[in-house]
């Protein structure tokens, strides 16, 4: 049920795909130090087991979150076992499934989660795609009934849908409206392409959002067959990962699940593939909405994709990627130059539609008259590798950054959350993909990795290349005076690029410490502790403030912020309006001498990274790294305010990826409307920029966004630094000694300015009208200043949640008129005190006054009568919740520990958080829905064209 997961998973696999190959990390083995057929062996903290019905379970205790377990079931089905009259019913079951089972009836699943915490799309949630579908279930564990009742949850999802005629029909309209959502350019496109990507298989008639006319028209007995046919536990699996002991999570399983009766006489289950072809394919579709341009080149394996079983299947997924690592730097390096060929581009080998299938893919977002150049600059690339191979350094520093990342997460085996340790039993359930466990993986690339030879990885190329199976897809606006790439032209192209001169890559010379020379070292003048909260404020010689916490929530990870005030709001107008859009493109020029693509080089092996950024209210730094690498985080942030350089070819590269990825933004409905919208907002503001066009590149002045950075940075001793994670105290204190007592300071303090221009407020309508899809996009905003009220912010944000759940059951539920719908409320500080309260939905053109005011009289009931108790108790649950799990991640203790400085939050009041939790009632919700929202709201609306 997650919002168009079935197309964001198609294009994903086809268009962009995953940059990181088959990489496994996974729980624990001890290797042996032996190469060869042997078979791999199986986390020893998962355990596995299979019921006599034939269902699968995968079984772990693990202690983070505490008191919460992940529950998963994954249903070996997908929209490719559709028969005809069933197009987009795997789908549909799944929306079933939330709505009337054998314990629930219709919503009473979701009342019952919502009343112990667990939101529904944040945390209860599906998804269905071609050959699978997956349910998706946290829940506490410290209480046997919610445990139960989740156990049951489980079990109705399994073999307990009623599937009720009404309910059928009243779900109808929410997966129409999912569909709507669907449409648009990139769907258009898709459809058209499809049948060549998937060489007219099965797979290009199985969108798993299926047809309108399907939708609109199925029969009952056509989705109770699909679910008779294939929800049966030979085709399922059960995970449970989570603060509970295997022993409780087994016996949960056996008692809900093994009563499940096997099927008599099973349907086969059928795997399906794609053919393969001898010649080249070439796909070339335009749409006047689409925003973006994009290339992809796809040679597809002429053999079936084969199981990763062994130590050698093993060995050979960790040459490709290291092969992966490789070519994307090459292709990293392609895009920061001068005169970048794409806006962004990658190559890897991996899955394709087909489970049994495997492609070497290469993809690139070009500029809309880039695309022959960005085809040409991938495939160029790849001949290159394929006739001169990777160079030694490249291959020393792919093996250094691979070893670091298995480092860091073999640092953090015991300290992975369960929901990201779940999705690796589903894949070893549907896909058969290994478990080895990180402690096995980690000491295998370590002993192995020395011994992978260069010419390995080089001859792999050998392979993914050929002729034959070869698709190449091109995408991207159609508007008058662009010319459209003929199948002529890429045929020419692929054939010239066999032949051409292409010279080796050369890796150039790059010096191997970041910095050079030392700085002279200030020193601490003072220190502060707060034991209560575990926090150490340090002071420094030039003024800047250090603020510390440290943690045990994960090994090998610390986190990074520093601001100061001031920001692009001491910029004039005209400064402003010449500046600001050059500000992004600062950093593109590295630092100290060393451009982006020398830094990259110089830190493999590290895990860390720095951004500066200006906003219109402060400037600083944004960064991670680990424990061993934290010097190197000091280090730039040192350099980024001593030694940016100047570079034009760096901000010239960056512009023209800027003008490549922004130029037809606007012709998409969403995006135009979201634009438009803004400009209606801050009509009259001088100080707007409004959307960056090509021109607006043209006269932004990047001297000047220099010498303004500059002086944003010249003065250290006006800024505060935070770190959170796991941190030595003493190392710490000797790295803000060294890189930050060191900087430049004047010995003042800023401030942001706060000008007198106020966006639009009170009651306004605006109207858009774009796009040729019958969709539109409602907005309902009440925003204005207001003296700031902790207190009123809190129940502003809680009367967001609780409207939310209401207009989710009215709109969605009791209309069948929207697939998605939320409200947010919040009262902010900066630049003054101002609050505002949206609710946001999608809808059917025809539909926009009808559930507009629908949404409205939500609101009234709430302004008139208070919100109802069950509601408040469903969103004290779950901010409770939500909280109980932030307490243990550096993240929120990062935001907390700055906005107690930058908001002027204090830190006290975190122990206060439960008890104003509860304090939290309806009639003082009531109160803020009347101060709030009844002194009108500005009404937006996105209408197709042709309304």
């Amino acid at each position: 049920m997650k919002n168009n997961k079935w197309l964001s998973l198609l294009l994903s696999a086809l268009v962009f795909g995953s940059m990181y190959g088959q990489v496994t990390k996974t729980p624990d083995k001890q290797f042996n130090g032996s190469i060869g057929t042997e078979k791999l062996p199986v986390d020893p903290n998962v355990k596995i087991g299979k019921l006599s019905n034939g269902l699968t379970y995968y079984i772990r205790n693990n202690g983070k979150p505490e008191d919460k377990v992940e529950l998963r079931l994954a249903v070996n089905v997908g929209s490719i076992l559709e028969d005809d009259d069933q197009r987009g019913l795997a789908h549909f079951m799944e929306h079933m499934n939330f709505n009337g089972t054998k314990n629930f009836k219709k919503n009473e699943l979701v009342d019952y989660l919502q009343s112990i915490g667990v939101e529904f799309g944040a945390d209860l949630n599906a998804y269905t795609s071609f050959d699978q579908t997956v349910y998706i279930l946290p829940i506490p564990s410290d209480d046997p009934e919610k445990l139960e009742k989740g156990f049951q949850i489980l079990e109705d999802w399994a073999s307990g849908a009623l599937l009720t005629e009404k309910d059928i029909d009243e779900e109808r309209g929410v997966v129409l409206e999912e569909y709507r959502l669907s449409l648009g350019a990139d769907t258009r496109m898709l459809q058209k392409y499809l049948p060549i990507i998937a060489n007219n298989s099965k797979y290009a008639e199985r969108l798993p959002i299926g047809t309108k006319e399907s939708l609109e028209n199925f029969s009952y007995e056509s989705l109770r067959r699909f679910y008779k046919d294939w929800y049966r536990p030979d085709l399922m699996a059960v995970v449970a990962v989570g603060d509970l002991d295997v022993e409780t999570l087994e016996k949960k399983i056996k008692d809900h699940f093994g009563g499940i009766k096997a099927s008599k006489n099973p349907r086969k289950r059928e795997s399906f593939t794609i053919p393969n072809h001898e010649e080249t394919y070439i796909a070339i579709e335009s749409d006047k909405e689409a925003p973006f341009t994009r290339v992809q080149v796809q040679y597809t394996d002429k053999g079936k994709k084969g199981k990763t079983e062994t130590v050698q299947d093993f060995r050979a997924n960790l040459v490709e990627n290291l092969f992966t690592q490789m070519i994307n730097n090459r292709l990293s390096e392609l895009r920061n130059k001068p005169n970048p060929p794409f806006v962004f581009g990658f190559s890897f080998h991996g899955g394709t539609l087909a489970r049994d299938k495997e492609a070497y893919q290469s993809s690139a977002t070009t500029s809309e008259t880039g695309q022959l150049a960005g085809l040409r600059a991938l495939l160029e690339e790849n001949e290159r590798v394929k006739r001169y191979g990777f160079q030694e350094s490249e291959f020393k520093r792919a093996k250094k950054n691979y070893l670091a990342s298995l480092e860091r997460a073999y640092k953090d085996r015991d300290k992975q959350e369960s929901n990201r340790i779940v999705g690796s039993y589903i894949n070893n359930y549907l896909n058969g993909s290994p478990i080895t466990g990180i402690e096995w993986t980690y000491n295998f690339a370590q002993a192995e990795l020395p011994n992978i030879k260069l010419e390995e990885v080089n001859a792999l190329i050998k392979d993914f290349l050929h002729d034959d199976n070869r698709t190449v897809i091109l995408t991207g606006p159609e508007k008058d005076g662009l010319k459209k790439v003929t199948k002529d032209e890429v045929s020419a192209l692929l054939k010239e690029v066999q032949t051409a001169d292409i010279k080796p890559y050369e890796d150039g010379n790059t010096r191997t410490q970041l910095m050079t020379s030392l700085p002279s070292k200030g020193n601490i003048t003072s220190r502060e502790t707060n034991d209560k909260l575990g926090i150490t404020t340090l002071t420094l010689s030039n003024g800047a403030k250090v603020v510390y916490k440290k943690t045990d929530f994960k090994n090998d990870q610390i986190l990074f912020e520093a601001y100061s005030l001031g920001g692009t709001s001491l910029y004039s107008d005209q400064v402003l309006k010449e500046a600001a859009l050059a500000n992004g493109g600062l950093a593109e020029a590295g630092v100290d001498g060393l451009s982006v693509n020398d830094l990259r080089k110089v830190l493999s092996g590290k895990i860390v990274n720095v951004r500066p950024f200006i906003t219109s209210l402060t400037e600083g730094f944004r960064g991670s790294s680990t424990p061993k690498d934290l010097e190197s985080l000091f280090q730039l942030v040192h350099l980024y305010f001593t030694k940016l350089n100047k570079d034009k070819d760096a901000y010239t590269s960056y512009v023209s990826k800027q003008k490549g990825f922004l130029a037809n933004l606007k012709s998409n409905p969403q995006f135009y409307f979201s634009i438009e919208r803004g400009k209606f907002l801050n009509e009259g503001n001088p100080r707007f920029l409004g959307f960056p066009t090509d021109e607006a590149y043209d006269k932004a002045n990047y001297d000047l966004a220099y010498e303004k950075y500059k002086e944003r940075f010249a003065n250290a001793g006006d800024f505060n630094f935070y770190f959170v994670g796991n941190i030595d105290e003493a190392k710490i204190a000797e790295l803000a000694e060294t890189y930050l007592a060191s900087l430049p300071s004047n010995g003042t303090k800023e401030n942001f300015k706060v000008y007198d221009f106020r966006p639009k407020s009170g009651s306004h309508e605006f109207t858009v009208k774009k796009g040729k899809d019958p969709k539109s996009q409602v907005s309902i905003a009440y925003s204005g200043e207001t003296t700031y009220d902790r207190k009123e912010a809190r129940l502003l944000s809680a009367l967001g949640k609780i409207l939310t759940i209401k207009l989710v059951e009215k709109l969605r539920e009791e209309e069948s008129g929207v697939y998605g719908v939320g409200a947010r409320g919040s009262i902010g500080k900066l630049p003054y005190s101002s609050f505002n309260f949206t609710i946001s939905f999608p809808c059917g053109p025809e539909n926009v006054e009808k559930l507009t005011a629908a949404a409205l009289a939500e609101v009234q009931k709430i302004v008139d009568n208070g919100p109802e108790e069950a509601d408040v108790t469903k969103v004290k649950e779950s901010l409770l919740l939500e909280r109980k799990e932030q307490m243990k991640q550096n993240r929120f203790w990062l935001a907390t520990l700055k906005n107690a400085d930058y908001l002027g939050n204090n830190l006290n009041d975190l122990s206060k958080f439960e008890s104003n939790v509860e304090a939290l009632n309806a009639k003082d919700i009531q109160a803020v829905a009347k101060k709030y929202l009844t002194k009108g709201y500005i009404k937006s609306v996105l209408f197709p064209e042709t309304e």
